[in-house]
C-alpha cells in the first residue's frame, strides 16, 4: 500500500506546471510572462497586462486596440441581471453579490465550446468588461440608486470610477487604480486560482470558473484581508497605540493583518509599490493619519519579526489607497476580483490546453467495522 506524506493546505505540493507568472520569496520577485512588476506597473496598462497573461504576448498596438474596443463594448450587462441584483439584501457583502451574479452571467451564455479560439475569446471580453459593471451596479442599488451607464469614452479603470458615483475620476487616481489593478491581477498558485483551476479542469463554462474563484476570494486569509487592515488601523486609532497593539498580538499569539505572505520572506514587491502610490495621493489630495499608523506599524514589526521573514504585503497598503479614492472598505475584495479575473481566466485558458481533471487523494483517519445502531438504541 503506498504511503501519502500528508501537507496541511496542499502546502509546497505543485498543483500544476504553469508560464503564466513567477514569484521569487527570497527576493522578493514578481514576474508576469517573465516581466518585472515593477516595470509593468510604470508602462503598462491593465488591459494590455491582461492580454500578456491570458494570450502569452505582449499586443501590438493593433491587437491591444482591438481587445480595448471590445472590452469597452460589452461592458453593459443584461437587464435581468439587473432586476436579479435589485433583489439581493442591501445589507449583503458585495463579494457574496458579484459570485452571484458572474454565476448568472452564464446562464445567457451557456454554450460550452471550449474548443473555439473565438468561445473563449468572447468570454474573456464579457467577463473583463461586465465584471465591473455589477461590481459598481450593486454598489449603488444596496443604497435604492439606479446603476450608472458605462461611458464608451473613458478606459476601463476611469469608466469603473465614474459608475461608482457618475463624477468622472481625477487623471492621477485612474492611473494609480490601473496600477493597482496590474499588481492584483495574478499570483501564481493561490488559493483562488486553485480553485478556478479545479473547477476548469471539470470543462464546465468560464463563468463558473470565475465564480468559484469569487467565492474563494472573498476569505479574510484571502483576497477579504485588505478590508481588515483598514479596520485594524482604525482599531488603533494613533501612532502611539502601535507598539502595545502589535506587542498584544505576540502574546496573544494573534495574526496582524497586512503582514506575512506564504510565499514572500522580503517585503511584497506589489506592497512596495502600492506605498509609493498612496504618497503620490496623499500629495494631490491630502495626508490620511491612518498612513502615519501604517509605517509606524511597519516599523515595529520589522523591528520584531523581519528574522522570521514577515512583512507588509500587497493588501497592507492597498486599502489606504482605495479609501483616499473615497472607495467604500467592502468593495476593497470585489476591486481585488476585478483585477484577479484576469488571471483567472489565464489560469483556465491554460488549464484547457493540457486538461486532467483535478483529484487528489485523502489520508483516511477514522475508524473502521463500526456497527450499525438501531435508532431506538441509541
Amino acid at each position: 500500500m503506498m504511503v501519502c506524506e500528508y501537507k496541511p493546505g496542499l502546502e509546497g505540493i505543485p498543483a500544476a506546471q504553469s508560464s503564466i507568472s513567477y514569484v521569487d520569496g527570497q527576493k522578493g520577485i514578481l514576474e508576469y510572462r517573465g516581466i518585472r512588476i515593477e516595470e509593468l506597473a510604470e508602462k503598462s496598462t491593465f488591459l494590455e497586462t491582461a492580454y500578456l497573461l491570458i494570450w502569452g504576448e505582449l499586443p501590438s498596438k493593433e491587437e491591444l486596440e482591438a481587445f480595448e474596443h471590445e472590452v469597452r463594448y460589452h461592458r453593459r450587462i443584461k437587464y435581468r441581471i439587473r432586476d436579479m441584483m435589485k433583489c439581493f439584501p442591501e445589507s449583503g457583502h458585495p463579494m457574496d453579490a458579484l459570485q452571484a451574479s458572474a454565476a448568472a452571467l452564464g446562464l445567457f451564455y451557456s454554450l460550452r465550446d471550449l474548443h473555439n479560439p473565438a468561445y473563449i475569446r468572447d468570454s474573456v471580453v464579457r467577463l473583463i468588461a461586465t465584471i465591473p459593471t455589477m461590481v459598481a451596479a450593486f454598489q449603488l442599488m444596496r443604497k435604492g440608486n439606479d446603476p450608472v451607464r458605462p461611458r464608451d469614452d473613458l478606459d476601463y479603470s476611469a469608466n469603473f470610477l465614474y459608475m461608482l458615483n457618475e463624477q468622472e475620476p481625477d487623471p492621477l487616481a485612474a492611473r494609480i487604480f490601473d496600477i493597482c489593478l496590474i499588481l492584483h491581477v495574478e499570483h501564481t498558485m493561490n488559493a483562488s486560482t486553485f480553485s478556478a483551476r479545479v473547477t476548469a479542469s471539470t470543462l464546465t463554462d468560464p463563468y463558473a470558473v470565475v465564480a468559484s474563484a469569487v467565492g474563494t476570494l472573498g476569505g479574510p486569509l484571502h483576497g477579504g484581508a485588505n478590508e481588515e487592515v483598514i479596520q485594524m488601523l482604525e482599531n488603533i486609532g494613533s501612532v502611539e497605540n502601535v507598539r502595545p497593539y502589535i506587542q498584544d498580538c505576540l502574546e496573544r499569539k494573534a495574526k496582524i493583518m497586512g503582514f506575512g505572505h506564504r510565499v514572500y520572506k522580503v517585503k511584497d514587491p506589489r506592497a512596495t509599490i502600492l506605498q509609493k502610490l498612496a504618497e503620490q495621493l496623499f500629495e494631490k489630495f491630502g495626508h490620511d493619519k491612518f498612513y502615519d499608523i501604517a509605517q509606524e506599524m511597519e516599523r515595529v514589526v520589522e523591528e520584531k519579526l523581519a528574522s522570521k521573514g514577515i512583512y507588509p504585503n500587497v493588501d497592507f497598503y492597498s486599502g489606504l489607497v482605495y479609501r483616499k479614492m473615497g472607495i467604500p472598505t467592502d468593495l476593497f475584495t470585489p476591486i481585488f476580483a476585478i483585477a484577479r479575473v484576469a488571471g483567472w481566466l489565464a489560469h483556465w485558458k491554460e488549464q484547457l490546453a493540457e486538461n486532467r481533471i483535478f483529484r487528489p487523494t485523502q489520508i483516511y483517519n477514522g475508524r473502521h467495522e463500526i456497527p450499525y445502531t438501531p435508532i431506538e438504541q441509541r
